[in-house]
């Protein structure tokens, strides 16, 4: 009888897997063949229609302004398959674009539309302006709009031909700065130390563990980085605008009683400061794109309307031709924090990046290398494994030309050292030349929750470091040498790149970011510039043609990269913040869990720097060699 009703479930549960793994196929091969119909109507249809006379090029910049799309291009192509948005907006992609149309004859005009762009630092939101003034320098009009702008949005549209935004919006100009969380008295209230053992005084990316508030060394540092940076955007804003040197602080100043004295009414404050042209909706766009250019019926099932002729910028883009054949310039991106293993795109790994460098030295038709760096740093030995594949590429021949984005701080600049020449934007964050390791420890905890460690180790170093219980002061000794001794090794080979003793490197090191005009001053770059300029460089090092092809190195992905990727969804989204509830929970007391209640209902710019500081502190204790040197500057490129 047993034997028989166990023959019955497994013939159930046979079923049931069989259902479920013919509903899996199906769904995948139903995928599959709408992606070969897509590709087969695609090439019978001979591709898109040709672009007619007159059309206006649509620059919807919806998404996040990055150097590099995260995952896979397979993993791009499915998205767009299934419906989903591309909520990345790829800076190259859109320089590509404009400079194209630029030289288009059937591109009349751009209707920028950047009121959804998120990310991005000054020198991103540099680079696109730049390409605005080229395609405005062919004698062509951009016409930029939105219901509103943030400081970002503003930047790259102030340099339009004409500025205009909804009457009920505004333009939000605040400046430059930032808060940041300290966790010492948290810390100490769960029984956690930090245990941050640093070389260099301006070295603050573990400062927030440790103390309760920024060091006079951070606000100095600070202050200097963030003023110099409010300068080059007013200038920037003022110039493209037409104001007179200051009207913007002027502007930002008088703020209060000047809102007042329009009645509040923002729009209209908007106009008298002369950061917008005039006050319009979406549909006196259209009307005013319309008198201008070419107007056109379009619609569906059986309704139309006016509309005037346009193409979106992506598809655009999918029209341009292929680069041409021959040698080229390899380009690789180096975006993200650092590792020490394989990364996907948007991450940087020692080993996979390192292998991105070897690929392009042993390709005999690149004949330069361009490395785009827009990181903050992280591992020592990731960052090592990176600059000695640069210093062999060059040593094989090949000329390395160094573009700096948004970041390249600490291990970005470490991976900027081997190159024959370095060029920043003016407002880079770069510099903080300085090493630090962390070592978490929570013997209060342990001790709070009534539990006890106890054994044997064959020598002192066996239990010398073990998060439970507090750290052994000769463990503590020995890893502040290894930091000094990587610190003096970072300053080495930074004097050695630039050419100069070590003393000298030193007096500007000591952790201390700058902007890249700041770099500039004290000899760390080589000169200012932007991509195009990079790019130029490595043409004329590797005496290639003007108009010689790029090729951009990237890494797929793999399967666990893949699903790594998950953790970016509103369900982990869910996790992480559940996470947070219980580590304040952890606080204890009445108090504790107050917080924890309260965490669902916090703003998302809270939570996500607790998450942020919390999850990198989590990443530093749970590594395999938890004393290992970072070369970090917890910093981001500042929006």
């Amino acid at each position: 009888m047993a034997a028989e009703r166990k023959g019955w479930v497994r013939r159930i549960l046979g079923a049931v897997w069989w259902g479920i793994d013919g509903t899996r196929r199906v769904v995948v091969n139903l995928l599959f063949a709408a992606i070969v119909v897509a590709v087969v109507a695609a090439a019978v249809s001979g591709g898109p229609p040709a672009l007619k006379e007159r059309t206006v090029l649509v620059m919807d910049l919806s998404g996040r302004l990055v150097e590099q799309r995260p995952g896979s291009t397979r993993d791009a192509v499915l998205s767009q398959v299934q419906g989903e948005d591309d909520d990345h907006v790829v800076l190259r992609e859109v320089i590509a674009a404009l400079d194209a149309a630029a030289k288009d004859p059937k591109i009349e005009r751009v209707l920028l539309l950047p009121g959804e762009l998120s990310g991005g630092g000054l020198p991103a939101q540099r680079e696109v302006a730049l390409a605005l003034e080229r395609f405005k320098a062919a004698g062509k009009e951009v016409i930029a709009w939105a219901t509103g702008y943030d400081q970002r949005q503003y930047f790259v549209a102030a340099h339009a031909s004409q500025v205009y935004v909804h009457p009920m919006g505004g333009v939000m100009v605040q400046g430059y700065g930032r808060l940041r969380n300290y966790y010492r008295d948290a810390f100490d209230r769960l029984g956690v130390s930090a245990n941050v053992v640093r070389a260099g005084k301006y070295k603050n990316a573990g400062e927030p563990y440790f103390t309760n508030a920024p060091s006079k060394e951070t606000l100095e540092s600070e202050a200097l980085l963030f003023d110099a940076m409010w300068v080059q955007w007013t200038a920037a804003v003022e110039k493209a605008r037409r104001l007179e040197a200051g009207a913007v602080m002027k502007g930002v100043d008088a703020l209060p009683g000047s809102l007042q004295a329009v009645g509040g009414d923002i729009g209209q404050l908007m106009l008298q400061l002369k950061l917008v042209d005039a006050l319009k909706t979406r549909d006196e766009i259209d009307a005013l794109l319309r008198e201008r250019g070419v107007v056109e019926d379009k619609g569906g099932k059986g309704q139309k309307r006016a509309t005037f002729r346009q193409v979106g910028w992506r598809d655009y883009l999918a029209r341009q031709k292929a680069a041409p054949t021959g040698d080229a310039v390899g380009v690789i991106v180096a975006e993200g924090e650092i590792g020490d293993g394989a990364a996907p795109p948007g991450r940087i790994g020692g080993r996979s990046t390192a292998e991105l460098v070897r690929r392009a030295r042993e390709d005999e038709g690149i004949k330069a290398v361009v490395l785009r760096v827009n990181s903050p740093g992280g591992s020592a030995l990731g960052s090592e494994m990176i600059r000695r594949e640069l210093e062999l590429t060059r040593a094989a021949g090949k000329p390395v030309v160094v573009s700096m984005g948004d970041l390249a701080a600490s291990g970005g600049y470490w991976i900027s050292m081997a190159a024959d020449e370095v060029i920043s934007d003016p407002a880079t964050i770069t510099g903080s030349i300085g090493v630090f390791a962390m070592l978490p420890t929570a013997q209060g905890l342990v001790d709070k929750l009534s539990v006890r460690t106890g054994g044997h180790g064959t020598t002192w170093l066996a239990n010398a470091y073990d998060p439970r219980r507090a750290l052994d002061p000769r463990f503590e000794a020995m890893v502040q040498s290894a930091i000094s001794r990587i610190y003096a090794d970072f300053i080495g080979k930074a004097a050695a790149a630039r050419k100069v003793t070590p003393q000298k490197i030193d007096e500007v090191a000591q952790g201390r970011v700058w902007t890249g005009g700041q770099a500039l001053e004290r000899g760390l770059v080589d000169r200012t510039g932007q991509w195009s300029d990079a790019l130029k460089a490595a043409r004329t090092r590797g005496q290639l043609a003007d108009d010689a092809r790029v090729v951009w190195l990237e890494r797929e992905p793999g399967r666990f990269d893949r699903l790594m990727g998950w953790f970016k969804s509103g369900a982990a989204d869910v996790l992480r913040r559940a996470g947070l509830a219980g580590w304040l929970a952890g606080a204890g007391g009445e108090q504790g869990a107050a917080l924890a209640a309260s965490a669902a209902l916090m703003p998302a710019a809270v939570t996500d720097a607790l998450l942020a500081d919390l999850s990198w502190l989590a990443e530093v204790a749970q590594r395999r060699q938890p004393y290992a040197a970072t070369v970090h500057c917890l910093c981001a490129p500042v929006e």
